[in-house]
């Protein structure tokens, strides 16, 4: 099922985008099979990793040279390849483009890192933290008078690099159906960033973005977009950009336009805060909800991990599901003629290796000596 149902992929296991940008391809479909390390690199038990549900893992040792040709018999029956290493360490394994590409001339070989292929920073370790801190991100997210604040790793290693990533092999994929010929996809996590911080730099350029923090309309400095502490110190948030959902927002609290100013003052957005500060703190958060939630005020509650599950809005879509135990989001988006199920669990380290090579190309005998010879 899904759009992405008849694809063949190899996944060369690795930690955070990578993993994701796999998940998001094996929940529209394809069909991956993941080459994991024997001593896995997932913290916890293995078989609980959301991200890597959908696939089938073999361990094969890329250290042994039959090890490596096994790998490549793969990558000939495939239509795409992801991996996340740094530049320069699948060439070394005898796994690089240029080799698959002598093998299958039609795969697109997905490559995921922080900074890049080339450039400065190329051969250089990093985190999320640093991808994001490079391009301007982490020091436009916070409050004017605290140090920048980490939003997870949700901006740089799953928005930056593994949907960019997802993206990039579905682009290279359409392509090779047409052209017949497949390519590199170079994917940094420094890239997708920049390219997520467009429409911001677009209202730099228009004039109507201060390179300030917290000194604009969606940064927290607007009393109408942010969150708010209610009585019983939990939050809400609030986002009526629109002067007919503001106008709707002031009628729901009380006040008029002439009680609290000109929104689009930014000096009077201090004292605005306060006095909406002040009336939120009047109510709990579930009374809020009852009052303002389903309204055009553009008003949702501000939920932990546990209660989003429990949502209304989230049940009636069915957003998140259990299975196995194990709560996760379904697969996004969503599909009306090719509709995406939600494939199967994450696997640990090797679960198929007495099947999934099978599956795709090699016989009982040659995996049995795979195994034979520590290649398996």
């Amino acid at each position: 099922m899904g759009p992405l149902a008849g694809l063949r992929i190899v996944e060369f296991a690795g930690i955070g985008p990578g993993p994701f940008a796999g998940m998001m391809l094996a929940d529209m479909g394809a069909e991956i099979i993941r080459i994991d390390r024997p001593q896995d690199s997932r913290i916890g038990d293995p078989r609980k990793d959301i991200s890597v549900r959908g696939r089938k893992s073999v361990t094969l040792n890329l250290k042994h040279p039959d090890g490596v040709a096994a790998a490549l018999r793969l990558v000939e029956r495939a239509d795409g390849l992801i991996e996340g290493f740094r530049p320069g360490v699948m060439e070394r394994l005898g796994l690089g483009p240029e080799i698959c590409h002598a093998r299958n001339p039609k795969l697109v070989y997905g490559r995921m890192t922080g900074w890049g292929q080339h450039g400065a920073l190329a051969q250089a370790a990093g985190h999320d933290i640093n991808y994001i801190a490079i391009t301007g991100a982490l020091w436009s997210i916070g409050e004017a008078d605290r140090k920048p604040v980490p939003p997870l790793n949700l901006v740089g290693d799953f928005g930056g690099g593994g949907m960019f990533l997802a993206f990039g092999m579905v682009c290279g994929l359409l392509k090779a159906r047409e052209s017949g010929t497949g390519d590199v996809v170079d994917a940094a996590i420094s890239d997708g960033v920049a390219a997520l911080l467009a429409p911001i730099l677009g209202s730099v350029a228009k004039g109507v973005w201060e390179n300030r923090r917290e000194a604009n309309r969606l940064d927290g400095a607007a009393p109408y977009y942010g969150t708010y502490t209610c009585k019983d110190g939990k939050w809400i948030s609030i986002g009526p950009l629109e002067p007919q959902f503001y106008a709707l927002l002031l009628d729901k609290l009380g006040l008029t336009e002439d009680d609290i100013g000109d929104r689009h003052d930014p000096s009077l957005w201090p004292e605005q805060k306060r006095i909406f500060s002040r009336i939120f703190e009047t109510r709990t958060r579930d009374e809020w909800t009852e009052l303002l939630e389903g309204s055009d005020v553009c008003f949702a509650p501000v939920l932990d991990l546990e209660e989003a599950a429990g949502h209304r809005h989230n049940v009636s879509r069915s957003v998140f599901i259990e299975k196995d135990g194990i709560r996760q989001p379904a697969p996004a988006p969503r599909f009306t003629n090719h509709p995406p199920e939600l494939p199967g669990p994450p696997p640990g380290p090797g679960d198929h290796n007495d099947t999934a090579l099978l599956d795709w190309c090699f016989t009982a005998d040659e995996v049995a000596t795979l195994k034979a010879k520590g290649a398996l």
